[in-house]
């Protein structure tokens, strides 16, 4: 993971998982507006997953 991600991943989770595909991008984003924390930690797990 770059550092770029790993910033887009901890102040706009959504927009780090933007190119794994369109079920990352939902569920990442549906986590963030449940809550803050829970969207981070999905968008750096999917961003790990390679």
């Amino acid at each position: 993971m770059s550092l770029i991600r790993a910033i887009f991943a901890v102040l706009f989770p959504p927009l780090a998982v933007v190119d794994k595909g369109c079920g990352s991008f939902l569920i990442v984003f549906l986590l963030t507006i449940c809550g803050w924390i829970p969207g981070i930690i999905a968008a750096i797990i999917i961003c790990n997953k390679n």
